[in-house]
């Protein structure tokens, strides 16, 4: 029997249909990566996400690992002093005080403090695959945002995961899942390690490609053009908007839902209001029809506000990049 080698056909089809240049491979690559995981008070959650990291299958670049803490308690702090020593990574705790959901403020002191080339952004309930860095890396290309996707775990499995299911990588193993109780539906999929496969998934996916807080990244200078996350939003689409807003600088965005996912660990949301929600839809809104690229409350806001108490200077100690902005923001402040 003849076997033809269908992948590799549809692989030839699809990477004509979506114009994905042969020559990709020799753009322009990261010379470092920055995850920027947000948190908030859930150390238990944030550990599981540590675990996951520090098995990744990555030489490729420098990392960083930039725990963006949004006010949590003293219990996050020694987790992550615990891990630091002999994490294989740099990891980072970026912290202030809590006065209520502010998020968006946290990543964007995350964006300015990262000196990174290019930056992930995820959350403390997402457990990266061994292979999540390399795939970012992989697919990172100038122009290009990249969203991923995940895999959503019931309150049960996420609370009986334990270090030696997630560094196996046995968590990401259908089967084992199955095998859990995990009922097979059609995350499932996200989980093939086949790179045809997820190509393919990715290519007839209905889902738009947008920016995705627990899986997406995209260049440190593109979230800088925009002036990064709109402080002025809390919880509900605030990351959609950023990626709205890429969209309007012109950025497009690969659809890899199926290419790196995580693992969403169970949690509840009493953050999540009404008023916020549809208050962050009319900016949403307007932001579009207005087709606006850089946000009125980001990062230059936030580091005039900030230019007195010793932030500006911590975070562009020894960057030659930035010497000009900080140049103009201080001017501008007087």
């Amino acid at each position: 029997m003849v076997r033809i080698p269908i992948f590799t056909s549809l692989t030839e089809i699809i990477s004509k249909e979506i114009k994905v240049q042969t020559h990709s491979i020799e753009r322009r690559k990261p010379e470092s990566l920055a995850v920027v995981i947000t948190t908030y008070n859930n150390p238990c959650w944030l550990e599981k996400v540590l675990w996951g990291y520090s098995v990744q299958n990555y030489s490729q670049t420098p990392v960083k690992i930039i725990v963006a803490d949004d006010g949590s308690t003293d219990e996050t702090r020694l987790l992550i002093e615990e891990y630091r020593e002999n994490f294989p990574w740099e990891l980072i705790h970026l912290w202030h005080p809590d006065r209520g959901f502010q998020k968006t403020r946290i990543l964007n002191r995350a964006i300015v403090a990262a000196k990174a080339d290019y930056l992930i952004f995820t959350d403390h309930d997402c457990i990266p695959r061994n292979d999540f860095l390399a795939l970012h890396y992989e697919h990172a290309e100038p122009g290009y945002f990249l969203s991923g996707g995940y895999v959503k775990l019931s309150k049960t499995l996420s609370h009986q995961l334990t270090q030696d299911d997630i560094v196996s990588g046995r968590a990401f193993c259908k089967k084992w899942l199955t095998s859990q109780g995990f009922r097979l539906h059609s995350t499932l999929p996200k989980l093939t390690t086949n790179k045809r496969l997820a190509m393919f998934l990715n290519w007839i996916t209905p889902t738009d490609a947008t920016w995705n807080g627990h899986c997406s990244s995209c260049w440190r200078s593109d979230a800088l053009t925009i002036n990064g996350f709109n402080e002025s939003m809390r919880y509900g689409g605030l990351d959609r908007e950023f990626g709205e807003r890429l969209f309007n600088l012109g950025i497009k965005a690969k659809q890899l839902r199926y290419s790196f996912p995580c693992m969403h660990l169970d949690h509840a949301r009493p953050y999540a209001t009404p008023e916020s929600i549809a208050k962050n839809k009319a900016i949403r809104k307007e932001t579009r029809q207005s087709g606006r690229i850089e946000t009125a409350h980001g990062i230059k806001q936030m580091l005039l506000e900030e230019a007195n108490d010793g932030y500006v200077e911590k975070i562009f100690s020894n960057t030659v990049i930035y010497l000009p902005v900080l140049d103009t923001i201080l001017r501008k402040a007087g």
